[in-house]
């Protein structure tokens, strides 16, 4: 069950952009498991991808393709395989499926972008897939966002998506993102597809600086288990349908990204595999940034600590341990102060004197709980966001391919 967390309403339309979902049989009959994003000539695009080495086919595709016309005329992408591990014959097959939806559009193959998710190790059903293809195409409609969120989906409890706007010289100009991913959830862009796109003009190299910012702080700051997916990508999308983006607007439209990507990040977590906790790790005081990241993350991937933020245990020594084990030179644990939802546990290194076992184990019976360390160095700061550790994780990745 999703942790505070609701199907997204009607997603708006983005000018220039259409959408349209299908169902191919890939995994489970009955059920749209495909979709399409289709873009009028001119969109730019800019991509983040998976740092695992092991990357999937459409990850090399869509990664060789972008590199060659950082404007696309199709994005096309699939649920319930997730083409890795499939060598030569999964590149072959990525592009056929490229070569289908080209011929559809009158386009070039290295103008579709092609994107997968699912069990790891099986062939991609290219005849099912191209079968669907025509249909999806002729029907696709600038308000299928929330479809294709549904479309995308594995383990998802939920679609996930969100959208944000800001005036441009009195001019709308709007962003709308859907997102997938609930398990094998960590940094370098998580394990996850993430589609984003907005009808402002923005050329394709200020395009990738919004996109980087917006990821570091955002889907490179989610875990859930603590492993990196091979098929993580997330791409945004500039039709130029509407206002051109400079001077002031600049910081602005990265504001306004950056939150509605904090939004799908979090929404990630909240619908993690098995999740009753939705939590945050703010460390602050650290010696950089890049320290307290560290910090945050070890925290963040201990299983002891997730098991006992599912038991509500307040077992802050198992806090303690994590942030002592951490990769950073320059802990002082005599500096370091703890608190969870706002109880003081740790004060200079030492148990608070004002602390007891009862308001520890109220302050961790929450379903959303933050993890406050202060270092006590410098002004280092970062936040991630994480999951508890439940039974029920166990039992849907025992049965993930059953």
């Amino acid at each position: 069950m999703a942790v505070g967390l609701k199907s997204p309403s009607a997603l708006p339309e983005i000018a220039g952009i259409t959408v349209g979902v299908g169902a191919a049989g890939i995994r489970k009959r009955d059920r749209n498991d495909l979709a399409v994003l289709l873009c009028e000539p001119g969109t730019q695009a800019a991509g983040c991808f998976t740092r695992n080495r092991f990357q999937a086919a459409p990850v090399t595709v869509a990664r060789e393709h972008l590199a060659a016309r950082a404007a696309p005329r199709a994005l096309v992408i699939n649920s319930g395989n997730a083409n890795a591990g499939t060598g030569d014959a999964g590149v072959a097959d990525a592009k056929a499926v490229c070569r289908a939806v080209a011929e559809a559009r009158g386009a070039e193959v290295e103008e579709v972008l092609p994107f997968s998710t699912g069990v790891i190790g099986q062939r991609l059903p290219c005849d099912n897939i191209i079968g669907a293809l025509p249909g999806m195409i002729e029907n696709a409609s600038p308000d299928g966002w929330t479809e294709a969120a549904k479309a995308i989906m594995t383990t998802d409890t939920v679609p996930k998506g969100a959208w944000r706007r800001i005036e441009v010289n009195d001019v709308p100009v709007t962003i709308t993102g859907i997102a997938k991913g609930s398990g094998m959830i960590r940094p370098d862009m998580a394990t996850m597809l993430v589609f984003l796109a907005t009808d402002a003009r923005i050329p394709a190299m200020k395009l990738r600086e919004y996109l980087g910012h917006a990821v570091n702080r955002t889907f490179n700051c989610i875990t859930v288990d603590g492993d990196t997916s091979t098929n993580d990508a997330c791409i945004l999308l500039a039709s130029g349908k509407r206002a051109g983006i400079d001077g002031s607007d600049q910081d602005r439209f990265q504001h306004a990204l950056d939150d509605l990507c904090r939004e799908l990040a979090q929404s990630v977590v909240r619908d993690g595999e098995g999740a009753t906790k939705f939590v945050e790790v703010a460390v602050c005081g650290a010696a950089s940034d890049e320290e307290a990241r560290k910090i945050a993350m070890t925290v963040a991937h201990s299983p002891l600590v997730k098991t006992a933020l599912f038991a509500s245990d307040a077992n802050w020594g198992r806090i303690f341990a994590a942030i002592g084990r951490a990769p950073v030179e320059t802990l002082d644990v005599s500096r370091v102060h703890l608190a969870i939802n706002g109880c003081s546990i740790v004060r200079g290194g030492s148990i608070d004197p004002d602390y007891n076992e009862q308001r520890g184990t109220a302050a961790m019976r929450r379903e959303e709980i933050v993890i406050a360390i202060d270092l006590g160095v410098a002004r280092g700061t970062c936040s991630v966001w994480t999951t508890d550790l439940s039974h029920e994780y166990v039992r849907i990745n025992a049965e993930y391919r059953t």
